[in-house]
């Protein structure tokens, strides 16, 4: 277990989520059970954040061909805005499961989300809606595993919680190596210093920074999100001394 059961958390969901392993776009069924997951947190009493990835629409690696006329920047932008689709088909879902949300985006786009801010995002936490997070931090160049890292530090979570399709961090990639170690407990530093790839090394940094931690588990595997958010060790858990 944990020290205590976390009151707020933030997900980082990556768009692999949204279909199945192998696939690209969005799967209904792969949505509908993630908000089932979710509903379920949030309906337990825990505030949940939720930060959207959009790699299963899109990801600005596909235009660094020789041949692309599109520059990076705006690749990253054509990203963010992907995740804003992940997070309008997720909401629907967890609100036809009677949890009620809110969709903000750091990029305006008033017609489909609210904008992002700090002290409105608290507000609807405090009343019990689950917040979805797209559009990064708004600025290219910044995964979202950064922004989650921001989010969960500006919103005073008690834990990032990243969802991953393995079963946390691996000395190797599990899918490639059969001889790969599961790790339960890692510090920051054994991350950095290891290269571990599960988050990128600005995101580990900042919540090294401010002691948040940081727990990797496997989203596709029922009930793993409700122990987690209930305080339970599940997947690997990054944090600065080693439990």
């Amino acid at each position: 277990m944990l020290h205590e059961k976390p009151k707020r958390i933030v997900l980082k969901i990556s768009g692999e989520s949204f279909c199945p392993v192998s696939d690209r776009g969005i799967s209904m069924d792969s949505v509908n059970h993630l908000a089932s997951q979710i509903a379920k947190v949030a309906q337990g009493g825990v505030e949940v954040i939720v930060v959207m990835g959009g790699g299963n629409i899109l990801r600005g690696a596909q235009f660094k061909a020789g041949n692309s006329t599109i520059q990076e920047s705006t690749a990253h932008y054509m990203g963010m805005l992907a995740t804003v689709l992940n997070g309008l088909a997720l909401q629907d879902a967890i609100e036809a499961l009677g949890q009620p949300t809110r969709l903000m985006s750091a990029i305006p786009m008033d017609t489909v989300a609210e904008p992002y801010i700090r002290r409105r995002a608290t507000h609807h936490l405090e009343r019990g809606r689950v917040v979805i997070i797209a559009g990064g931090t708004g600025s290219p160049f910044v995964t979202t595993d950064t922004a989650a890292a921001q989010r969960a530090l500006e919103l005073d979570a008690d834990i990032l919680l990243k969802a991953t399709k393995v079963d946390g961090i691996y000395s190797a990639d599990p899918e490639k190596d059969a001889e790969a170690v599961l790790f339960k407990n890692l510090t920051y530093d054994d991350v950095l210093r290891q290269n571990l790839r599960i988050m990128d090394s600005e995101a580990i940094a900042k919540c090294k920074e401010h002691g948040m931690p940081v727990m990797v588990f496997n989203f596709r595997k029922e009930g793993l999100l409700q122990r987690a958010a209930a305080g339970e060790m599940v997947g690997t858990l990054v944090t600065a001394e080693k439990a």
